[in-house]
């Protein structure tokens, strides 16, 4: 038993430790707003836990020191009576103190998020739909509006502002490491300003359960210098490739005679749909159904073959396809680079 305690000990605090790091923790910020909230959460937890072994202090104090008084029950003692009462009014007096400091905190830290989208370099509106996220960056230019799907690239080390608002339910918008919640409303616009340090991946969740597949609505925050950036945006601009080898040629058409090209669209073909994610360079993506599956030709295989079965509800309706057109139209969508 005696080794047993150190050792669940051990395991308690490294589970706890985990929790506080990684790639979708609040408390492992790797931007300006992140930084914010996890200080002020390191704060809040310190001082609720010195004002708890207060309090436990309080409370047992008196309980011991009645314990070992052997004074008559009837007793009156003027000087003990006072010496409460200053204890009473020093604790109210450090309550209203508390409570106007973490209010004061509280409203600079929201000065503080406020001022990071002030210079914004880049507007992006998302989108949550039942359940993936719509992704449009916005530009002067109209040909440079650029729409994709689950992957949100941004420049590293430069501000970012989120427009965000739904299509169909509430949903609610969180990358923990960059920063805080905000909900997707339908018919609102929200605003959302982010900055990360440096280029990485960050993941982020559907914090607001939106339906049946809400575990499984997840995103991407992808960070880039800014030369890599604006290379990746300017390739996302460019139409699909037309595909080359005799099988992807065949998935092309396929794709643009089954249902595939009524919700899809696929720049530079007349797949135009607008009520699904936009596949014209798919394969360039990290994930498929919204984090749901890793980018693979066998993941790509699965989930056209069995939507339903991969993320039951969805929208993605099952489309019949032999063998044969199955891989046809997988080697055309892998292609779309």
């Amino acid at each position: 038993m005696k080794r047993l305690l150190p050792m669940a000990f051990a395991a308690a605090g490294t589970v706890f430790l985990q929790g506080c790091a990684g790639w979708q923790s609040a408390l492992d910020p790797k931007g300006p707003a992140a930084s914010e909230l996890a200080w002020l959460i390191w704060f809040f937890a310190g001082l609720c836990a010195v004002v708890w072994v207060l309090v436990m202090i309080a409370l047992a104090a008196p309980l011991m020191m009645r314990a070992r008084a052997q004074a008559q029950p009837l007793a009156v003692d003027a000087g003990a009576d006072d010496r409460k009462l200053r204890v009473v009014m020093i604790a109210v007096g450090l309550t209203t103190a508390i409570l106007v400091g973490l209010t004061l905190l509280s409203f600079f830290a929201d000065r503080t998020l406020a001022a990071i989208g002030s210079d914004a370099v880049l507007t992006v509106r998302v989108t949550g739909h039942q359940w993936w996220w719509e992704v449009r960056y916005e530009d002067a230019t109209p040909s440079r509006i650029l729409t994709t799907a689950n992957e949100i690239h941004i420049p590293s080390g430069e501000p970012v502002r989120l427009l965000l608002t739904s299509n169909d339910v509430i949903h609610s918008f969180w990358i923990p490491s960059l920063a805080g919640k905000l909900d997707l409303i339908p018919g609102h616009m929200n605003v959302l300003d982010i900055k990360a340090d440096k280029p990485g991946v960050y993941r982020g969740q559907c914090a607001e359960f939106c339906g049946a597949q809400h575990a499984n609505m997840g995103t991407f925050i992808i960070a880039e210098p800014r030369a890599k950036f604006d290379a990746w945006w300017n390739d996302q601009l460019q139409p699909a490739a037309a595909p080359t080898a005799d099988e992807a040629k065949a998935g092309e058409e396929l794709f643009l005679r089954r249902p595939c090209v009524m919700c899809h669209r696929i720049g530079g073909t007349p797949a135009g749909g607008t009520v699904a994610p936009d596949l014209t360079h798919i394969a360039s993506r990290q994930t498929l159904a919204a984090g749901t599956l890793t980018m693979s030709r066998g993941n790509l295989a699965a989930w056209i073959a069995d939507p339903q079965g991969i993320k039951p509800g969805s929208n993605m309706p099952v489309v019949e396809f032999s063998g044969d057109e199955l891989n046809a139209v997988v080697a055309y969508l892998e292609g779309l680079k």
